[in-house]
């Protein structure tokens, strides 16, 4: 990862497709990383603290705090999940719609899945050689 990112001329633009979409070099890594991130981390944090927050109410040993624990934790476990797939089935629909368009399909694989050979070089008009 570092050796990619070390070899990006983030001084150069790059377009995606043919549809003039410019931008720095850096960016779509950028992008690409932090949807990367929010699909991991946020869930793992969001079970984390429902695990905290049932830890919290088996502590108290009340009853009914044990209960609102519980229903907290199995609320964000389903945050987490639905964080998870909704990331990953809004990639799966654009992928599935971008084969009729070219330039929609390579833009997105430029941003959001990080893919570098899909990112043109505007001064060149080549594919980017990682």
């Amino acid at each position: 990862m570092l050796q990619i990112l070390a070899s990006i001329d983030t001084s150069a633009t790059y377009t995606c497709g043919d549809i003039g979409l410019k931008f720095s070099g850096m960016l779509p890594y950028v992008v690409s990383m932090a949807i990367t991130i929010i699909k991991i981390v946020v869930p793992i944090l969001l079970i984390i603290f429902g695990m905290m927050d049932l830890a919290k109410a088996v502590m108290a040993q009340k009853e009914d705090e044990i209960k609102k624990g519980q229903q907290t934790f199995i609320k964000r476990i389903i945050a987490a999940v639905i964080v998870f797939f909704v990331i990953t089935i809004v990639q799966m629909i654009i992928s599935f719609v971008s084969n009729d368009n070219d330039d929609i399909g390579s833009c997105f694989k430029c941003f959001v899945n990080g893919d570098a050979s899909a990112c043109t070089p505007d001064n060149s008009g080549t594919k980017m050689d990682f």
